[in-house]
């Protein structure tokens, strides 16, 4: 629902209604639909949106449209997760990409929600929707249920009481058997999904954990259903899981195999 003008509201709060207007599909807005996205005034959107230009926080294309500018990307690049994570997964999920030719992705956590960070696909792999970015379901997504079953018990009961939406007829959307695959994924650190967010689209997904042992990410692979055996592309997801979780100070505990 777009927010009211409020005019109690500060200026950067305002800015900031303008820039988060724009996501995925949404990548380019007119005045007229960012008017609409943020509930302000059409000239205070038009005036804001002006600004963010001159600052290089947005671009116009030809035709009036805005999009986000290049310094603003260049400051997201700069979250302190997304860097040294991106950094420690590239050259891994690179492999996975050139081995198997399929999408492979890396996501993180972020409220109820699992958000794309990195993502590598082939010419030739299964449509999917999402993108660099976007985000995904916690309880019908390869990477979400991941993160779901690492994220602790509070967080698992808020997404169960918000709901359990269906989103193809195989979305797992039983609370009991949602429990009980988060509980297989916490102990192999592996979730299997197949189905469950998009038609004709299954994944493997696997942990990424830093220094402490905490599950910081998830990584996936996605393919067309019954393009490739699940099984036989598993110990790959979870190697390369593994190489990251290293390479961010990660350290198998001793005694364990």
């Amino acid at each position: 629902m777009p927010r009211s003008s409020q005019p109690g509201r500060s200026v950067s709060a305002r800015l900031f209604d303008v820039l988060f207007a724009f996501g995925p599909g949404r990548s380019q807005l007119t005045l007229a639909e960012l008017t609409r996205a943020t509930g302000l005034p059409h000239a205070t959107v038009r005036r804001l949106a002006l600004e963010l230009l001159d600052a290089g926080a947005l671009d116009r294309a030809a035709d009036g449209a805005f999009s986000v500018g290049m310094r603003l990307w260049q400051l997201g690049t700069l979250a302190p997760l997304s860097v040294p994570l991106r950094t420690a997964a590239l050259p891994f999920m690179d492999d996975l990409h050139t081995a198997l030719r399929q999408h492979v992705q890396l996501a993180v956590l972020d409220g109820s929600e699992a958000v794309l960070v990195e993502r590598l696909s082939a010419g030739n792999a299964v449509d999917v929707v999402s993108r660099i970015g976007g985000r995904l379901p916690l309880h019908c997504s390869g990477v979400g249920k991941v993160l779901l079953a690492h994220a602790g018990p509070e967080l698992v009961e808020q997404v169960i009481a918000q709901g359990l939406p269906a989103y193809t007829e195989r979305t797992v959307t039983d609370r009991a058997r949602l429990r009980t695959m988060l509980a297989e994924c916490r102990e192999t650190g592996v979730a299997v999904v197949r189905e469950e967010t998009t038609p004709g689209v299954d994944s493997v997904a696997t942990r990424v954990l830093n220094a402490d042992g905490e599950v910081v990410a998830a990584l996936s692979v996605v393919v067309g259903s019954g393009s490739v055996d699940l099984r036989a592309i598993r110990p790959a997801v979870i190697a390369s899981g593994l190489a990251v979780s290293r390479r961010l100070g990660w350290h198998r505990p001793a005694g364990v195999r």
